[in-house]
């Protein structure tokens, strides 16, 4: 077997670090031959095998057609904390898959049945079991492979962690805080975990793999290295309620950049990287909302043109299902409403779901992203997390961050001090910078999404008219593109010819 390694400029870190970075990284290379050795290829029951060859789910599918995907290396890196915690508990595979369970929105997908099958099998998963087709990307505890379940069809994204240079670093228990994060998840927009295992020497994470890359490459794709409103608008929208329904489970990311945004292989996003967030209590609660007075000009059509056709629009006149707050027949459009239905629309009740009580004084994130509190030292809370949303958002329409210096500590002193500006080019409009300015406020407590969380941000002009019940049946501004994946294989004939596989953790 060979060893795996990442190769040319189409195989860069979704984990970007820079070149301060990298000279301070402990970097080894670790032998597995008894992890995974060519001999001990586990054998699956051949009815599952013959089903999940023809009945494979999309996902997998079409994954083998992708195209050797352009992960770039960023600028952008995360900076980790400290901690004092240097030892977790190991869990065996058996007990961590059955804590895990299966998730409802992904009940019925084929790599529960094919991981479960190798359990049932061989009593516990194992590196043995899967081969590592190509290095995604590695972080700050890890490296991410694109790894296939022997005999089956069904792809994975595997993480592996190296537990003695993690207790070296003091690193984990952000390990910890990550799979136990993950464990809790159930959500269209985030990561699904299929199973965990301990070795000798490694943390292993199975986990959901996205074909589409991340957003950054998608992004560096556009004309002028930028995303149009509409298209900006489909992406924030979904991160938006990851964020909502992590912090509803009292999770502040403090990571968000579009590095960490996977595009699926149906282009929705899938939020990742989990090792920088935090875990602290929270009360949802339900908030009694006031009638609204609807407005009389407001039309029932879901674009305010109805003659827009554009593909990408987030309300085309073609598409009302998705986009259209209600759906209005033809006929009840001709019918006049009675004074006092028309006068008021009764809204549903509010979740509110903000851990506002959380505070964190860990300097953690990434330099273009740290909100003022946390670089100033003041202790930090789920803010944060709007104030990168609001970066993030930022990015996506300028193409650049709003406070970027020539170097790091340029980068620190400008998010304080500097007054966020707008550039004269790509034109934006009034309700999107307005959104980024609430965002953007420098006092926490005056953010907007501060007191009542991402209810409050849903709310804001830039989302009107956006059905975030149906999010998921919108069509996403773009598509990942199917190509070849020769150039993997390639790569898996060498490994027969090597007796042990070496692969690089940092």
């Amino acid at each position: 077997m060979s060893k795996t390694v990442c190769k040319g400029p189409n195989c860069a870190s979704k984990y970007g670090s820079n070149d301060k970075d990298k000279s301070s990284t402990v970097s080894s290379i670790v032998n597995v031959s008894s992890e995974v050795s060519s001999s001990t290829k586990p054998v699956l029951n051949s009815n599952f095998s013959n089903r999940t060859k023809t009945v494979v789910s999309k996902g997998d599918e079409r994954s083998r057609s992708r195209d050797k995907r352009e992960f770039s290396q960023s600028s952008k890196s995360s900076i980790g904390e400290c901690s004092s915690s240097t030892s977790i508990s190991e869990e065996s595979t058996q007990i961590g898959s059955n804590r895990i369970g299966y998730r409802p929105h992904m009940s019925k997908d084929l790599r529960w049945e094919a991981i479960r099958c190798v359990q049932k099998q061989h009593g516990s998963l194992g590196l043995r079991h899967f081969k590592l087709l190509k290095k995604l990307g590695s972080g700050d505890i890890g490296t991410v492979y694109l790894a296939e379940l022997i005999g089956t069809n069904c792809l994975f994204s595997l993480k592996i962690m190296n537990d003695e240079f993690l207790a070296s670093k003091k690193k984990m228990h952000r390990a910890q805080i990550e799979r136990e994060i993950l464990q809790m998840l159930d959500h269209p927009f985030l990561p699904t975990l299929f199973a965990h295992f301990t070795t000798d020497k490694f943390s292993c994470l199975v986990m959901e793999y996205c074909p589409g890359g991340d957003l950054h490459v998608l992004r560096q794709k556009q004309p002028n290295k930028s995303f149009s409103e509409q298209a900006a608008r489909f992406y924030v929208a979904e991160v938006l309620l990851a964020l909502e329904y992590l912090h509803m489970l009292g999770v502040i990311y403090r990571d968000l950049k579009p590095e960490n945004i996977m595009i699926r292989e149906d282009g929705h996003i899938m939020l990742s990287d989990f090792d920088s967030s935090i875990k602290c209590a929270v009360n949802p609660m339900l908030l009694k909302s006031l009638p609204v007075v609807e407005s009389p000009k407001k039309d029932s059509s879901p674009c305010t043109e109805s003659s827009c056709i554009d593909p990408f629009c987030l309300q085309p006149s073609w598409q009302v299902p998705c986009f259209t707050p209600r759906l209005i027949s033809t006929a009840s459009k001709t019918r006049k409403l009675k004074p006092d239905l028309a006068a008021q629309v009764s809204p549903l009740p509010q979740l509110i779901a903000e851990p506002i009580g959380a505070q964190s004084n860990s300097f953690v994130g990434t330099h273009e992203y740290l909100a003022p509190e946390i670089i100033k030292g003041e202790g930090h809370g789920s803010a944060v997390d709007w104030w990168t949303f609001g970066v993030f958002l930022y990015e996506l329409l300028y193409g650049k961050t709003p406070f970027k210096g020539r170097g790091n500590e340029d980068t620190l002193s400008n998010v304080v001090s500097w007054s966020l500006k707008f550039p004269v080019s790509p034109v934006v409009s009034c309700h999107t910078r307005d959104l980024i300015r609430g965002l953007l406020v420098k006092e926490p407590e005056n953010r907007l999404g501060s007191a009542k969380g991402a209810a409050e941000i849903k709310q804001h002009m830039f989302f009107e008219g956006l059905n975030w019940a149906l999010i998921r049946c919108a069509i996403p501004p773009e598509l990942p593109k199917s190509c070849d994946f020769g150039s993997v294989t390639a790569d898996l004939s060498l490994q027969k010819k090597e007796e042990n596989l070496e692969f690089e953790m940092f």
